[in-house]
């Protein structure tokens, strides 16, 4: 396989990558600005930006956006993330000129027609209506806030629906101009592709782009505290968040590979303990994710409301053994599940399209991966049971509860039995 480079003269960067043998790619244009790129008043606008690129653009309207990759057996999508926004599309290798066509031309001349600003507004009040409704997903927007109190990393990529009802298309027009500049864009494609002909197409399609001044981030800063909130549900729902490194740090893959034993799958601690010999939830994990500036090591659970404040305390206490006899053989199998997870998903165009755009983004190049698995089997039990001391004693931690959790400690109590 073979990964290729290649900038415009306006900063706009390419990278691709040639899957010998596959019959399909995955081609997107990820651009770096999310949900800690808004201003207050605007939250939620990059998330609805990304819903407006396939309500029309000057030359297709929303069904003739669908039907041009759906024609020919493709797949069209997109997301916004906090820091990133990406459009994507899957098809067949003779179609990667048409996919490219099509995903240039949303991100580059939506129209924001005022009717289907209005029809996408009622979509995404039903969408933050749908999140609200769903416990173990608004739970982790809630941690979220609770993390990074007072500042946008802090706040939901949806948007409160105060602001989603205020947007128009001046506001919109205007985040583009911000922010859709084109050294703050990647385009990535993977599978069966041409990076020549990409170029060259690329070349009509983003030259014409002029570079803006850059653009200031809030620095993130976990601050910590505790979001409750008691409804008559099911279950009680529980997540903690720790405080990691972030994704540039030397201890990245240190924190990941602690988060993958303590709750990464069904050998792992939490699950053993709580789950297995316990029965006191159904599902329960720990990952860790991270930031340009900063990363929190989550752990979820749902449980009833009488066995809320049992599981939050053994919770605790697992941190505490963590920290006290982690040993060598479950450090080596969280080490291979997260190598084998890296590999496995990588057997997809979809996946390598991903990873080549975030990969040019973070470090400005493109890590082998015999580098990042070296970098993996460099992480020693030492530098683990360090991690798992810091998570452990002297993390700042956030916590958010929702459903029947009268019962449920206190982060201070939590805090206080960690101290203990």
């Amino acid at each position: 396989m073979t990964i290729e480079i290649h900038t415009l003269s306006n900063g706009f960067r390419i990278v691709t990558e040639h899957m010998p043998g596959l019959e399909s790619a995955s081609i997107g244009i990820w651009v770096n600005v999310g949900g800690r790129h808004e201003r207050l008043e605007e939250n939620g606008i990059a998330h609805f930006l990304e819903h407006m690129a396939f309500k029309g653009t000057k030359r297709r309207n929303a069904l003739e956006i669908a039907e041009a990759i759906e024609d020919v057996g493709g797949y069209i999508n997109a997301y916004t993330s906090r820091e990133v926004t990406a459009y994507y599309a899957r098809v067949l290798r003779d179609d990667v000129t048409l996919a490219l066509d099509v995903v240039g031309d949303i991100v580059l001349n939506p129209v924001f027609d005022p009717m289907e600003i209005e029809i996408e507004r009622g979509v995404i009040l039903q969408e933050i209506g749908q999140a609200l409704d769903t416990p173990d997903d608004v739970i982790f927007d809630w941690l979220q806030e609770r993390a990074y109190p007072d500042q946008p990393l802090g706040r939901t990529i949806l948007g409160e629906g105060a602001n989603v009802t205020g947007f128009g298309r001046d506001d919109l027009s205007s985040f583009v101009a911000r922010h859709y500049r084109p050294e703050r864009m990647v385009l990535s494609a993977a599978g069966g592709i041409d990076h020549e002909e990409i170029v060259r197409q690329a070349e009509l399609i983003f030259s014409h782009l002029e570079n803006g001044s850059s653009v200031k981030l809030t620095p993130a800063r976990f601050g910590g505290g505790e979001f409750r909130t008691e409804k008559a549900l099911e279950q009680a729902h529980f997540a903690l968040g720790l405080e990691s490194p972030d994704y540039c740090s030397p201890d990245i893959y240190s924190a990941q590979i602690y988060s993958t034993a303590l709750g990464g799958g069904m050998s792992s601690r939490l699950f053993q303990e709580i789950r297995e010999k316990r029965g006191l939830c159904y599902t329960i994990f720990a990952q860790t994710g991270a930031y340009s500036d900063s990363g929190m090591t989550t752990i979820y659970a749902g449980t009833s409301g009488s066995q809320i404040a049992e599981l939050a305390e053994i919770t605790i206490d697992e941190l505490k053994r963590a920290a006290c006899d982690m040993n060598s053989v479950e450090i080596a199998r969280a080490r291979t599940q997260m190598k084998a997870g890296l590999l496995m998903g990588l057997e997809s165009p979809s996946s390598r399209a991903e990873r080549l755009a975030r990969m040019l983004a973070i470090w400005g190049r493109i890590p082998s991966l015999t580098e990042t698995v070296e970098r993996i089997d460099a992480v020693t039990d030492g530098d683990v049971r360090r991690v798992a001391e810091h998570m452990a004693v002297s993390a700042r931690s956030a916590m958010a509860l929702y459903g029947p959790v009268a019962s449920a400690p206190k982060l201070g109590e939590l805090q206080r039995r960690r101290a203990a």
